[in-house]
């Protein structure tokens, strides 16, 4: 038995059941994502024992009691709220720490061998099949990657690197392995599951396109004052606050005060009803491993630019980490998506319902345009608002355009509101 493990449910001990938490009202189920604890571990109080994703956010689900945990949901596993996925057996002792001999490192590896998916089952291959390639001892495997051994004969397993626990060979490990060597001429093709976070996004989509009347209007705006503007006050801006100083703090600024002149695209349609909002709760769009995800900026309108870049960053912050929260994602009004990160000149932003409008931003480039009668070089960036025309006609989108066009080209009044 290895460090910190213990024999799973020993006898006369009490057992605290580890549940799928509610996290949000319209989240009803979920996916194990990955366990950070084995099979017999011994965990403590409030130690992170699993991550939990749903269509919305990552979950961590922390231990409830000291003990040993008994997995009861593999990862892969689907899930609904109330569901218990792993108990404790309480009151164990932590064992003594011992170094692992190669015998009970074998006997871990039995105790927990990684298990295939749903959409990895599938029936076992044939004893022919078997046989056309040695396979490497089965307790190191799953049965999903030894059928795939077995159905590749081209695939030499001593030369994959595997990226499970322990370096563990994992599924993906075999495709990558397989795709790199394929040469060009032979196609091929795999699939994999929707992670929730995707089947969300996806059906969201679906649904802005469906039920919405979208329209979006373009313009562009001289990025030259915001930009020397940050270049002369970035360095005193990050050794007093803490954060760097970016353009989306602008941007987002420059969204709330537009809003308040233009509620329409701050509003929902609700059956036959506008619902108007006194606040901005400001989405800002963020690309993560897992999809892309909306957290929210609440009460912007209250804000100065210190307070936007100080949020900005703690949501980029809590990506990177995988703990963007359902409730870091609820009740935005407006959201703002920046394209041009990824090198995008030019799009059309698609609603994010029941919100009525998005700011798309893209790429900064230099073009030559006409100023004063003459042509100079400029720093230009294409905005796009998507707006929802069922709330608002042309009028007030492109006027709402408009001002964060103006807005964003005089950082001076920007600041000062006016």
């Amino acid at each position: 038995m290895t460090d910190k493990q213990v024999p799973a449910n020993p006898a006369n001990k009490e057992e605290t059941q580890i549940i799928v938490p509610s996290v949000g009202e319209s989240v009803h189920e979920g996916l194990v994502h990955r366990w950070l604890k084995n099979q017999g571990d011994y965990v403590q109080l409030d130690e992170v024992l699993v991550e939990l994703e749903t269509d919305k956010a990552t979950v961590e689900i922390v231990a409830e009691a000291d003990g040993v945990l008994n997995i009861k949901k593999q990862a892969g596993s689907k899930v609904t709220v109330g569901e218990t996925i792993a108990t404790i057996a309480v009151g164990s002792k932590p064992p003594a720490s011992k170094p692992a001999t190669d015998k009970t490192a074998e006997q871990a590896n039995k105790q927990t061998p990684p298990p295939a998916t749903e959409s990895e089952a599938s029936p076992a291959p044939s004893k022919t099949q078997a046989s056309s390639k040695p396979l490497p001892p089965s307790e190191t495997l799953s049965p999903a990657v030894k059928r795939m051994l077995a159905e590749s004969p081209n695939i030499n397993v001593e030369q994959v690197a595997g990226s499970g626990k322990d370096g563990r060979i994992l599924k993906q490990d075999l495709q990558q392995t397989q795709s790199a060597s394929a040469p060009n001429a032979d196609s091929t093709t795999r699939r994999v599951p929707m992670s929730m976070v995707r089947q969300r996004i996806a059906s969201r989509l679906v649904a802005a396109k469906n039920a919405t009347a979208m329209l979006t209007t373009f313009n562009e705006i001289n990025m030259e004052e915001v930009i020397a503007y940050r270049r002369q006050y970035k360095d005193a801006f990050t050794d007093k606050h803490g954060v760097s100083l970016g353009f989306m703090g602008f941007f987002a600024l420059a969204c709330t005060e537009a809003l308040r002149e233009f509620p329409q695209l701050n509003a929902f349609v609700i059956e036959d009803e506008i619902e108007y909002h006194d606040h901005v709760n400001l989405g800002v769009a963020v690309s993560t491993p897992r999809g892309l995800l909306v957290p929210v900026i609440k009460n912007a309108q209250n804000m100065t630019l210190v307070d936007m870049e100080l949020q900005i960053a703690a949501f980029a912050q809590k990506a990177r980490d995988g703990k963007i929260t359902v409730a870091d994602m609820e009740g935005g009004t407006f959201t703002v998506s920046n394209g041009g990160v990824f090198g995008s000149l030019l799009s059309t932003p698609i609603l994010n319902p029941p919100q009525s409008g998005i700011l798309g931003m893209h790429k900064i480039e230099k073009r030559p345009i006409v100023a004063n009668d003459a042509i100079k070089i400029a720093s230009m960036m294409y905005v796009a608002l998507s707006y929802d025309h069922r709330i608002a006609d042309g009028k007030e989108a492109v006027g709402c355009l408009k001002r964060i066009k103006e807005l964003v080209e005089t950082p001076a009044r920007l600041l000062m509101r006016v």
